[in-house]
């Protein structure tokens, strides 16, 4: 027994006073609205309507049971609109995980310039060196850099992609020189950061000659944030392989040079993870189709900007 429709059904009877009217209302036959209320009735063991050849006449039960089906027939509507809306119309609270030294540098200024767009969405940002389990752990969107997804059932969207530079200090330099190829890294101090997606025990370059690997040696220092890394070497405690969003603003002081600029490193691809592209929410698809228009140019703006911070 279908109990909502039936309630309708009933709601429909008593406010046409006849089950004939409320048959041409719902479209239906009047067998079928008979029928239903029939039905309800056996289901509550209580007769509702007093039926004469002639007219309806609600029970003192079936008066109480009216106002409960209105509430509950009210409430139903109101969640059916609430749910609707929300497929149709941006609102309310969207969580959000990055990567923590991306998410700093792309994904808040974004989140202000969507929110300009979309005030009623509420955005809940975690910024974390992980993958997250966006069902276990009840995220709408994950920003993910990596070089290839292992096959996990979410939706995925290709964003742009981002890569590593070798930078040092300006004082680093004056002391230890400035190295012009991977082979010349064996003089200098490599500092690390800890990555899942790539091994710490080397640097693997594209440059003029193809891929070139360095094997680095005991760290004298490694940490796993990108924004630490560049204070470290901000410092003159080494040279690092820094991610571009991370290194161009010391680039942009001068507190950073980059060496080598024939060669990059560590590139990744950016996506977007969600659950679902069936009935998605309004507020998913717009954040996501927001950064499909923003950030792409945005990475590749700091990328072009980067030539001219090319040192030999």
């Amino acid at each position: 027994m279908d109990t909502l429709q039936n309630m309708r059904v009933f709601v429909r009877v008593v406010e046409a006073g006849s089950f004939t009217g409320a048959a041409q209302h719902l479209n239906t036959t009047t067998a079928y609205a008979s029928r239903a209320v029939s039905d309800l009735e056996a289901h509550l063991r209580t007769r509702l309507l007093n039926r004469t050849t002639r007219r309806i006449a609600l029970t003192e039960a079936g008066e109480r049971y009216l106002q409960r089906c209105e509430q509950i027939l009210a409430y139903v509507d109101q969640a059916e609109a609430e749910a609707s809306d929300a497929h149709a119309r941006p609102s309310g609270k969207l969580k959000v995980h990055a990567m923590t030294s991306f998410g700093q540098h792309y994904v808040v200024p974004a989140v202000g310039r969507y929110q300009q767009r979309y005030p009623e969405v509420h955005i809940e940002l975690t910024l974390a060196q992980r993958v997250p389990d966006l069902l276990d752990e009840g995220y709408d969107v994950a920003l993910v850099l990596a070089q290839d997804l292992p096959d996990s059932g979410l939706v995925s969207q290709r964003l742009g992609s981002a890569f590593s530079i070798a930078c040092a200090s300006p004082a680093y330099l004056e002391r230890n020189g400035v190295p012009q190829s991977p082979s010349d890294l064996s003089r200098h101090t490599c500092l690390q950061m800890v990555t899942p997606v790539f091994p710490t025990d080397e640097w693997t370059f594209d440059g003029p000659n193809g891929q070139e690997t360095f094997a680095l040696g005991a760290a004298t220092f490694q940490v796993n944030v990108a924004e630490a890394l560049a204070v470290a070497v901000r410092e003159g405690m080494g040279l690092g392989l820094l991610p571009i969003y991370s290194a161009i603003s010391g680039l942009r002081s001068g507190q950073l040079v980059w060496v080598m600029p024939e060669y990059t490193s560590q590139e990744m691809n950016l996506y977007a993870l969600y659950a679902s592209r069936q009935y998605l929410d309004a507020k998913i698809r717009t954040w996501v189709e927001f950064l499909r228009d923003e950030l792409p140019a945005t990475l590749a703006a700091d990328q072009a900007e980067l030539r001219k911070f090319a040192r030999t």
